[in-house]
């Protein structure tokens, strides 16, 4: 199903989307290209968070392109993969936004569901292997 690696693009793009964010406070506090790392207790605490979910979304994405790409390889098909794909492209773009604007109850809630789907994506394939 091609709609598994759409989703890979997708979460590409989403691991970079959060950097905006500190990019845009990086250039209010005055960016330092010398020392870019050494701003970071400059940063507003939105940025400071918009930098963890940029980080936290390069370890989701890389178990969800490893499942992900489970399910191209070993074709699943069902509408339950499809969802799960789904699922876990707007549950970190939901992550993402929850964390910046600080409701760590709903950014939990949608890590939960992001590794849910990447889980459900995983056992899908290993069964379809098995057939």
């Amino acid at each position: 199903m091609i709609i598994f690696l759409y989703s890979i693009a997708a979460a590409v793009v989403l691991i970079y989307l959060p950097f905006l964010v500190v990019g845009y406070a990086r250039v209010r506090v005055g960016y330092d290209i010398s020392a870019p790392r050494a701003m970071f207790d400059k940063l507003p605490p939105y940025a400071q968070r918009a930098t963890w979910a940029h980080q936290n979304s390069f370890e989701a994405f890389m178990i969800f392109a490893a499942a992900a790409l489970m399910a191209y390889v070993t074709s699943v098909n069902s509408p339950t993969a499809a969802v799960a794909a789904i699922a876990f492209i707007v549950a970190r773009l939901l992550y993402s936004i929850f964390y910046i604007v600080n409701i760590p109850l709903l950014r939990s809630l949608m890590f939960a569901i992001g590794s849910l789907s990447s889980g459900t994506l995983i056992f899908l394939s290993i069964i379809q292997a098995t057939r």
